[in-house]
This record gives structure tokens, sequence and C-alpha cells, in this order.
């Protein structure tokens, strides 16, 4: 099969490709071999020479410096011709730019919005006729997966099953820790995951490449060959790479989206401002359904949380220093296994059902979670709470009746009374233990008891006295009056 040189000037002339000079008209004679979509900025340790980059504009960098080093690399690369896709992701081209490209011959093209790539990539093909039939097709097809994320609107899982069809490879996603980056798509081997972004892109059975987002590589996407299919190429790979790019955007936008949404709705639930009807439509839309708990979280980073919660539907609401949660009673197992996290969960209830109780639950649970130094407190579990009402008047009037004296006396004289007291019995009546944790003389400690006794009325030698005492410094707990 002959081959047949091509221009830039001969692209222009076709009435259907509708391609316009920006600038670089000098060099319109430049021989053009292959059309190559790229949205790397730096694409050039893949290319050959020859070749029209195609760009919907993700590549091309904001400030004038760095679009003019941009073109300069791809002109010293061998490139024939820029093609940037109008109207989608160009940014504002800069003087800079402009120049370098006349002072150097150097083509930039506007393709219109109605031209996809994957015509301009015929176009060149039937031409030149260089690759074999079956790569060629891959090439083009895959090109044509741009177009798919645009007006189909693809599941992911859906999208990546087509790409394998045409590409002849089995593909994988990874974050660069090597969890699911995208919802559909299977996670490689760790094994197979190069040890840098900047690393060789073969590895045995094919290939493994960076997938770029802004602030840098989001993760890899490995290619391995499938048996009986005839794989086309690292060319295709970087192709898929860049898909994934775009649709990895998309999912996170749809996701921040539906998180904002989900703040809106787990602060309204808070301030119970929602009738029960609208709390469970809004729920189910935010696909929280089911038994459901508040969960509430201290002493963790918001990406350490999202790291854990892949596969779980939630809300999250950031309060000062504590996160709260709301979505099924897995959640608090998962978030559980951060290190160093201390979590209090409520019980179970029903969507739409007032939060007000569950919230006294979390609240509770949590800082239990954080004196004990355990990772998880579900309220319910612990044995004292089963005898205490939900009630929080109930709850207030045990308080004041056992331990208002005591705690006015506290709040008047900073004193420790009530938490001294409520240390040395959590260390089963222990003093040198209970007197250690609060960093005070054992013989501190033997006064205080004796000093709550004399507020309260309550000594603590008694089972009597010694239950009703506890029972309360519960309760005030669960009403969130201590610490």
């Amino acid at each position: 099969m002959a081959d047949h040189k091509l221009s830039v000037e001969d692209l222009l002339s076709f009435p259907a490709l509708q391609l316009t000079v920006l600038a670089g008209a000098s060099g319109l004679r430049r021989s053009v071999s292959w059309a190559h979509v790229s949205e790397l900025e730096d694409p050039t340790p893949w290319l050959l020479g020859a070749e029209m980059i195609l760009t919907t504009g993700l590549a091309l960098p904001r400030t004038g410096a760095r679009q003019r080093a941009y073109l300069e690399r791809l002109d010293d690369a061998g490139v024939s011709a820029l093609a940037l896709s109008a109207q989608l992701h160009v940014p504002p081209l800069h003087p800079a730019f402009v120049q370098a490209a006349e002072e150097r011959g150097m083509p930039v093209l506007e393709v219109p919005l109605s031209v996809p790539f994957i015509a301009i990539a015929q176009e060149v093909a039937a031409a030149v006729q260089e690759i074999p039939g079956q790569r060629l097709g891959a090439q083009l097809q895959v090109f044509g997966a741009l177009r798919w994320l645009a007006t189909e609107r693809l599941e992911t899982a859906v999208l990546f099953r087509r790409l394998e069809r045409l590409s002849g490879y089995q593909v994988y996603l990874c974050t660069t820790q090597g969890r699911t980056l995208l919802p559909g798509v299977p996670v490689p081997d760790p094994d197979l995951l190069p040890g840098s972004v900047d690393a060789p892109p073969s590895i045995p059975g094919g290939f493994a490449v960076p997938v770029l987002a802004p602030g840098g590589p989001a993760g890899f996407l490995v290619a391995l060959e499938r048996r009986g299919a005839s794989p086309a190429g690292l060319a295709v790979v970087q192709h898929i790479a860049t898909v994934a790019a775009l649709q990895l955007a998309m999912v996170r936008q749809e996701r921040e989206t539906l998180r904002r949404e989900g703040a809106e709705t787990l602060a309204e639930l808070l301030q119970d401002v929602l009738d029960p009807a609208a709390a469970r439509r809004r729920l189910q839309r935010l696909s929280i359904e089911g038994d459901i708990a508040l969960v509430v979280v201290r002493t963790v980073s918001e990406d350490d949380l999202l790291r854990n919660l892949d596969e779980l539907p939630y809300l999250m609401l950031n309060r000062g220093d504590e996160r709260y949660l709301l979505g099924p009673p897995e959640l608090g197992t998962a978030i559980a296994a951060i290190p160093g996290v201390a979590v209090g969960m409520s019980r179970s209830f029903a969507p739409g059902e007032s939060l007000r109780v569950a919230q006294r639950e979390a609240l509770w649970a949590v800082s239990q979670a954080a004196q004990s130094g355990r990772p998880l407190v579900r309220y319910g579990n612990d044995p004292t709470g089963r005898w205490l009402p939900d009630d929080p008047t109930v709850l207030s009037a045990l308080v004041e009746h056992v331990l208002g004296d005591v705690m006015r006396y506290d709040a008047a004289h900073n004193a420790d009374l009530l938490i001294s007291v409520r240390t040395w019995m959590e260390r089963d009546r222990r003093t040198d233990a209970a007197a250690a944790a609060l960093h005070i003389h054992p013989n501190t400690l033997a006064y205080r008891l004796r000093r709550f006794a004399d507020l309260s009325g309550r000594g603590l030698s008694s089972t009597e006295t010694f239950a009703e005492v506890w029972l309360a410094i519960r309760a005030a707990g669960q009403l969130g009056l201590t610490d």
C-alpha cells in the first residue's frame, strides 16, 4: 500500500473538517503522518515526529510562559501542528504563545466543536495509510470515546468495557495508593504498579500509565493484553488514560455536588426542620435507605475519613473539630479502622425519624470513646445505658437530684470533684490508678471523694448510693453536661 504525503495545508482544504488557522501559517507545508489526541502538558516522550496533536485544551497551560514552553516542546519534538477544540477547555491564548507559533512556523489550528477528533484522524489515516487496519480502527474508535463521554453519558463500567473490546486489553484502574479510582473498574494487582509516575510504561504483558488530574497524578491505568485479542499498542492505552482522567473529573464533580447537598440535608435534619416524609424523600434521593445511624467522629482528617468510605453511602457535616455522618450502621466499623480515631454511634433508626435522640446518643458515645481510648463506642452497648430513659427531662431531674450541688460547687470553685469521682468509678474504685489518670496524688483524690460525699449527701461506700451516683454520672454524660 503506497504512502502519500499529507501536509497541514491539505487538511485545511478538506471542507468537512472546517479547520481554521490561529497562528503559525508559515508552517502549513509541514508533513503530517498521524493525528494524535493528547491532554498531557508534555506528550513528547511518546511522539515519533510529524504528528498533529489534538487537544480539548486540558493540556494547554494557563500562563504565557508555560504556553510558550508547551508549544516549543512540541515543535522541538517534530510535531506538525497543534489543533485546539473550540469552546471546550482551551484557556485564553497569550501573546507569547502566538508569537512563538509565528516565529517557529508552528501551525496552531482551531477545530469546531461540531467536528469530532475522529473525523480528523480518519482523514489523516486515509491519506497516509501507514498503520495496519486493526490498530487503526482501535485508535479511531478510542478517539470516539471522548464523544461518548459528552453525548451518551455512559456508566463508567459500560464505557470501559467498550474500550477493552476496542483496544484488546483488560483495563484496571487504581489510585496511587492502590484503591478504587473509578466505580465499576477493577483494581490491578499491586505488584504491577510502577514505582513512580515517571517510570517507563512497559510492564510484563502490557502497560501501566499515570492518570493525570489537576494537582498531580490521580492514579494508574494498567492495561494487560487479553488472550486471543490483538492489542492496539501504547498510544491507545494513553488515550484510554485520558478518557479515564476526564471521567474521573466528571465523577468527582458529581460527588462534590452530592456531598454539598448531603451536608445541607444533614444540617436540616439535625435542626429538626424537615417533616418525616420530606426527610425520607431527601435521604432516598441521596441513596440513604434501610436502618441508619448517626455517627460523630473526632481526631481524624477529612481526607482519611473519605478514603475509608469509598463504598458506603453517607451524609457528612463538619461542626468544629467533630464530623457528623449519617448512613448505614457499617459506617462506624469502617471509620473505627482509622488509627487514632474516636467514633461514637447512635442506635439504629428508620429514615425520617427525628435526630434529636440520636444526636445525644452519638455525642455521649464519642465522649466515651475519647475518654476510654476505644476507637468505637456504640450507644446501647454500655450495660448501664439500658437502665436510663431517653426522656431528657427525666435525665435532667436525676442529675440535679444527685449531682446538682457538686456541679455548682465545681463551677464556682473551678474544682474537679465530679470528674475525679467518675474517673475513680471507671477504674473500679482503684485509687492509685485513678489518681495516676488524673495526674494528682492519691491523697488529693481521697480528699475529693470525701468532699463529693459531703456535698451530695451520698457516701460512696454504700452499694445503693454508689449505683445511684453512677447512673447520675451516666445521665449527665448522655445530656452532654460532662466532657
